[in-house]
């Protein structure tokens, strides 16, 4: 009888592998190879335009977590407390929105990232009743039946024909990354995870440069859908790597990272990841699992982007290295505490929560050493800005800041601030917590996460405190900002 039962699990294994190879599945490469030289990623951050009434002494960036539509609602709340932040009213409205330079995201915080660069400041209020309120859900397969265990054993349950497409089809409507080469566009920063070299994989000009490919026709929600494909559920998303090169020189931050053995670990790493593109003879494809496997909060691109720079200003301008006097950088959080209660037994867990629990602390961990990694890297960047801005002259001060009056070259901020569900009450903390990670959530716990995440932006002295000094340099006093900006008399 054993006998029997063993040869029927055999077979039915070898159909569902026959099987495997029998299901249609959409893996093709989502990129498209040119032989033109392809564009390297700029040097410095977009600058903002004259309409925007921006003096620069505010620069903003953002780094949205992974977490599923937990994390898309999230940081959404974050953005709309920043909008809600008014700085000025005249000549026209402006808010703490209007300093963000820099954007970026992992898996669901990658959604909100990307809408926003897409439709800017006045454009992106929407993304709840055009994706948070939605179920994109839907068009994923889910559950284990015969013929979703067949794509498992293929790379996973859906392929770029679920998510990818509902999201272009729903909320991108066939932009590319063409769409973000406009005036007052924040930087975009989208990670993925390159699981052949492991490391973090960001769609910019110089990771396209390496695979000689045009970023510029590339959709937005394959990006996206490429950052959110979580392993088993979603396939990779794949890329195609040149047979032969094409006419581009390495930037000069990838040619330095691969001659000193001093450089960044991390830089270092992701240099050699890009030069596999092309002298690897076994790396035909590039496959993309989620972004939160290497990098759960979304800030690889601005540490590497700092790390590479080849000024002590840079990725800021000149110009923007003098007008600057608060960088505040918010990362934004959407990771679950601990909900399980294996803990209180001898045995157990079981394999399911045991996987899970790797999981989380693999991704628990390596958020600890990414935060370090930011705290430090804006650390150091600061010492070079002050020294870097304290060698000018008062003649180029003069040109960039059309006064000297009330220069201090050493008066800069560099803020880095977690947000996270424990910003919060206890009550609200666990409410939070027990939210799962799905692409599909109830209205009630849609309405919960965007009021947490306007919650944790005021809970946030230094933010506060960065606000009140933007609006006391337009003119605008009132209650809050004299009683942040002034020390009461003893």
């Amino acid at each position: 009888m054993r006998q029997i039962s063993g040869a029927i699990r055999g077979l039915a294994l070898s159909a569902l592998v026959v099987l495997a190879g029998c299901v249609a599945s959409d893996v093709g490469p989502i990129n498209i190879l040119t032989m033109d030289a392809p564009p390297s990623s700029p040097d410095y951050i977009p600058d903002v335009g004259p309409d925007v009434g921006d003096d620069g002494s505010t620069i903003i960036g953002l780094a949205f977590s992974g977490g599923g539509m937990r994390a898309s609602a999230f940081s959404y709340g974050v953005l709309r407390a920043l909008d809600d932040l008014v700085i000025d009213e005249a000549p026209y409205r402006r808010t703490m929105v209007d300093n963000v330079r820099m954007v970026a995201g992992v898996s669901g915080g990658a959604v909100t990232a990307s809408y926003f660069a897409l439709k800017g400041r006045d454009g992106y209020r929407d993304f709840d009743r055009r994706f948070l309120l939605q179920n994109p859900e839907s068009a994923v397969r889910m559950g284990f039946g015969p013929v979703n265990l067949a794509r498992v054993l293929g790379g996973g349950m859906n392929d770029r024909s679920s998510f990818a497409r509902w999201l272009d089809s729903h909320l991108f409507e066939g932009a590319t990354f063409s769409s973000l080469r406009r005036e007052n566009t924040p930087a975009l920063w989208i990670n993925a995870s390159d699981v052949y070299n492991r490391t973090p994989f960001l769609f910019n000009e110089d990771t396209f440069a390496a695979l000689c490919s045009d970023l510029d026709s590339l959709r937005l929600a394959d990006a996206v859908a490429a950052s959110a494909s979580f392993p088993v559920v979603f396939a990779p998303m794949v890329l195609e790597a040149p047979e032969a090169g094409c006419e581009h020189t390495p930037p000069r931050w990838m040619q330095r990272a691969l001659g000193d053995p001093n450089t960044s670990v991390r830089l270092h790493a992701y240099a050699n990841a890009l030069a596999s593109y092309r002298a690897n003879p076994g790396l035909n494809y590039v496959k993309l699992l989620d972004g939160g496997l290497t990098d759960n909060l979304g800030i690889t691109g601005l540490v590497l982007a700092r790390a590479g720079a080849h000024t002590p200003h840079g990725p800021l301008s000149a110009e923007d290295a003098v007008k600057v006097r608060h960088l505040l950088f918010l990362v934004t959080d959407a990771g679950r505490g601990q909900t399980a209660t294996w803990g209180e037994n001898l045995r157990g867990p079981g394999i399911a929560p045991l996987l899970q629990a790797a999981i989380d602390t693999n991704m628990a961990s390596a958020l600890r050493e990414g935060l370090d990694a930011l705290t430090f890297a804006m650390s150091d960047w600061k010492t070079k800005l002050v020294n870097y801005r304290c060698s000018l002259s008062s003649e180029t001060v003069r040109r960039i800041r059309g006064t000297t009056r009330g220069w201090n070259c050493r008066d800069v901020d560099v803020i880095v601030e977690h947000l996270a569900f424990t910003d919060l009450d206890q009550p609200t903390e666990d409410r939070l917590n027990r939210i799962p990670t799905r692409l599909g959530l109830p209205a009630k716990d849609i309405e919960l996460l965007v009021d947490a995440g306007r919650r944790t932006v005021l809970a946030h002295d230094s933010i506060m405190k960065v606000v009140a000094n933007a609006r006391h340099q337009a003119g605008v006093r009132s209650p809050m900002e004299v009683s942040v900006l002034e020390e009461p008399a003893r």
